[in-house]
Formats: C-alpha cells, structure tokens, sequence
C-alpha cells in the first residue's frame, strides 16, 4: 500500500459520504488524491476536501483505473456491481454495505475486536452493520474475559441508518407536526416525528425477524468467531437524527459482576463510561453524536438472572462514525500495516 494512496470514495454525496470526507481529513489519512463518485445526476458538481475543490464524477466501470483505496457507501445493489470491478483494476476496497458481509471469502472487521482478519482479505473488507458494531464494541472485551454465552439486544435506531434523506425527513415532518401540517413521508414508511416503528427492513414470514436483526445476529456470530453464541435481537426506528442507542442484556459463562464489567470496559478501546447514578446520567444520542468512541452506561446486575451470571447495560454510539465511516476510515488506516506485516 502506498503511503500517499489514490482513494475513492463511492457514493460521496450520501450522509455516509460527507462523513468519508470529514473523517480523513479530521484524522490526518494520508491522501495522494482523492476521487468523489456519485451518480450521474451528482457528476460535475463538487466538494471540498481540505481546502482543495473536487470534481464529482460519475461512478462508471472505469472510475476506479489507478485507484488504491476504495471506500463504499452507495448501497448494496451498487456495491455488488461495482466493487468487483474496483478489486479488478486493483483497489481495496471498504465496503459499508451487507453485500460482502457474510462472504466467507471476505472479512468482516471491527478493528478493536479483529483487526488481525484485515491482513485476510482478498481485495474486500467489509464494514459490519452499525447497530452490530454499536453492541459489539462493548461486549468484545468482556466476551475476551469471560464468555458471553447469549445475549439480549434492543435497538433504538437514528434516522442517519436509513440516509440522508431520511435525516431530512424527520427535521421536516417535525416541523410540519409543530405547525399543525399534513406531511408526506417517502424515505421511511411510517411518520417519523413523534413516533417509533418496527425497524424497516423487510420481516422473514418464518421467524418473524426483520433484515436488520438478523444482521446482528449473523455478523456477533461471525466477528466474535463464535456460533454458539445465542443472539436474540429487536430493532427499532426512533426520531433521534444520527446515533443509534442499545439495551443490552447479556449472559456469561461464568459468574460476572458489574464492578468487573466497569473495570474491564474502563481500559477497553473505543469506550467511554457514562454511568452516573446520582445524576441519573448516561448514554444520550445528543451525547454520542460527533463522538468517536461508543458509550456505556446503566451497568447493573440482571435482576432476573439469580445466579449472577448476567449484566444488563445501556450503549449509544454516533451511526454515522463509528456505525459506518470511522470504522472504515480505521479499518483502511491498518491497511499499510497489516500489507507489510
């Protein structure tokens, strides 16, 4: 890998995207040059990427000729066509959709938990689904210490997980509420303003499981390296803007306190503490955005569980960075590193 790589980033102009181009700059990466990638109707406009104006360009079969690095979020239909193509004309490609995710062939990788399979890859690393890397973060550590046997997982989920678009609808149907008016959604089925549904990916008619728990579900069991497992999930669309919150309720091997919890997670990477009984204060979405780190709170002994062996917690973690483009951005930071080991 080049120390100055030519990197690529597939659908800049997405929340995702903008997140891309911040991200790399906020973190110093190492840019030779960077080339933005959108559809047709974005082609020709532009952005700026520190202090310099990039020309958008059309993301065709041939944008990706002298390209190092390539960082993807345009969805999975887009990601399954083009990220081939990318690996052929010889780019490594991040890609944050689930269209590589449960490949045997390609890594699934949080780099606090795994960032040796990095070194595995064949041209695709794939980045995990944002309510995945929300609950894993945290429950890596103690699963080192002491297994997780199962685990209880209810999300609540930020508009930023289904776009931009649907970011906009929510400022803009809650506008329309206060002022008394009629409002139309189209980027999400239900009205999101003062509301909450059933997370909307489509339900499995067998299990009764939505796309996105079952996600979680295949990829814990795939980056823990661990099938056994038990996983049990409930994802849920709230409207809060851009990070995501989990309750989680999770069992071990052996028994566990909550004073071992917070002493394993306070010298865990990626973490943050904010469990502050006598305020009543802990992890708040209005905390967690703009934050890099995943943050944890409401630790306590599971009430129902007499025989200590679980803990119930409290997780918030901005999607838009750690769920999506600052797990990237990490995982293509570790590749010069891991392309010379």
């Amino acid at each position: 890998m080049k120390s100055d790589p030519v990197v690529a980033i597939a659908g800049v102009t997405g929340a995702v995207g903008a997140e891309f181009i911040a991200t790399l700059d906020r973190r110093g990466f190492r840019v030779g040059k960077l080339r933005a990638l959108a559809s047709a109707r974005s082609a020709g406009k532009s952005i700026d990427f520190r202090g310099v104006r990039i020309m958008i360009e059309e993301l065709t079969e041939h944008a990706f000729d002298g390209v190092d690095i390539a960082l993807f979020s345009a969805g999975g239909a887009i990601s399954r066509r083009f990220v081939p193509i990318a690996v052929k004309a010889g780019a490594v490609v991040v890609d944050n959709s689930s269209a590589f995710r449960m490949d045997p062939e390609v890594p699934l990788v949080i780099p606090e938990i795994n960032a040796g399979r990095i070194r595995d890859h064949k041209g695709i690393i794939a980045n995990p689904n944002c309510a995945a890397i929300t609950a894993l973060v945290p429950l890596w550590p103690i699963h080192r210490v002491n297994r997780v046997r199962r685990v209880i997982i209810s999300t609540y989920q930020a508009a930023s997980g289904a776009g931009a678009a649907a970011m906009e609808e929510l400022v803009e149907s809650t506008r329309a509420s206060l002022n008394g008016e009629a409002y139309r959604q189209k980027a999400l089925p239900h009205p999101c303003a003062f509301n909450l549904f059933s997370h909307n990916t489509a339900i499995d008619p067998a299990t009764g499981y939505n796309e996105e728990e079952t996600k979680v579900i295949q990829e814990t069991r795939k980056i823990f390296e661990d099938h056994r497992i038990a996983v049990g999930v409930t994802c849920v669309r709230v409207p809060v803007l851009r990070a995501h919150c989990a309750a989680i309720t999770f069992e071990c091997e052996n028994p566990i306190s909550e004073v071992e919890v917070r002493d394993i997670l306070s010298g865990a990477p990626g973490i943050k503490i904010v469990d502050d009984r006598v305020k009543n204060y802990f992890p708040m979405p209005i905390d967690a955005s703009g934050q890099d780190d995943v943050l944890v709170g409401r630790i306590r002994r599971d009430l129902s569980d007499p025989t200590g062996h679980s803990i119930s917690m409290f997780v918030a973690a901005d999607q838009l960075l750690k769920g999506a483009a600052l797990n990237a951005i990490q995982i293509a930071e570790l590749l010069p590193e891991r392309a010379m080991a």
